[in-house]
């Protein structure tokens, strides 16, 4: 028999914004997969910074399990500490009501899975953009791109561990992360390079403000060239763009890739265990 997890409402949880509509999509195409499964009592999408948020979104479940899995990268500033805390949740990141039992589970960028994800994405987009032929693996230095704080230091953490997993299969000729706000910087990727193809991974959720238009910028790609692109509605980054005399390709964002659905399954199937789960 398939999974049942008919007694569970998983709650898809996003950061969200108010300052890009497209900041929202991921969570809602994730949610939407999952919901057509038919495999849980009810599948919400909620957000932190933008509606429908939380609370709200509790209120409506009718389940006496209710999972929450954070559609975020790393185990952060946001998803480690500011959500739970608003939340009220326990230690053990739980909350008991009189209507059900919460579980917050880890934030899908941290489960081993997400190689894969990464993987697929720097794969996709060298084999949709060949020029004039798509390079093999060896011939290219991939970077992981990452937003980094120096509020919280896991937040680079989730990204440094793909980068060791990575670098280790010996699939490419180099691997690096990089950070927006921390060392090494997007920027210095030119320098970092050990080949004239580079392909660069933003490791983030969604294709917002930072990944369409922040990474592009730091890329060299002239501001005024990406906000005219934008408005236009067409891609902020040409695949490839020659730069500083190497060939860079710059995929869209980990968090709409597909498979970010089964890191999700794997996050409920640990939490769903560890409360007791009746699946079959």
């Amino acid at each position: 028999m398939g999974e049942d997890f008919s007694d569970i409402a998983l709650i898809v949880l996003g950061h969200g914004t108010t300052k890009n509509g497209s900041s929202a999509l991921p969570v809602l195409q994730h949610a939407a997969e999952l919901r057509r499964r038919r495999i849980f009592a009810g599948v919400h999408a909620a957000f932190w910074k933008q509606e429908p948020q939380m609370n709200q979104v509790l209120r409506e479940v009718k389940a006496p399990r209710v999972l929450v899995v954070p559609l975020f990268i790393s185990e952060g500033y946001f998803s480690h500490e500011v959500i739970p805390r608003e939340l009220g949740l326990d230690a053990d990141f739980r909350l008991q009501t009189s209507d059900f039992r919460l579980f917050y589970c880890r934030p899908v960028g941290t489960h081993q899975r997400m190689t894969e994800v990464i993987l697929a994405r720097a794969c996709e987009v060298v084999a949709k953009h060949p020029f004039p032929r798509a390079p093999k693996p060896k011939d290219i230095t991939l970077f992981i791109a990452g937003h980094g704080t120096e509020r919280n230091e896991n937040s680079r953490k989730a990204i440094e561990r793909q980068v060791e997993l990575i670098r280790a299969r010996q699939l490419y000729a180099a691997v690096h992360a990089v950070f927006m706000e921390e060392t090494p910087r997007i920027a210095e990727s030119y320098r970092l390079a050990s080949t004239r193809n580079l392909v660069v991974v933003p490791l983030f959720i969604s294709d917002g403000l930072h990944t369409v238009e922040d990474i592009p910028v730091l890329l060299g790609e002239p501001e005024r060239i990406v906000k005219q692109r934008l408005a236009a509605g067409q891609p902020t980054w040409r695949n490839p763009t020659e730069r500083n005399d190497k060939l860079v390709w710059y995929s869209t964002a980990v968090g709409t890739e597909p498979g970010i659905v089964e890191v999700i399954l794997e996050r409920v199937r640990e939490a769903a265990e560890s409360l007791g789960n009746r699946s079959a």
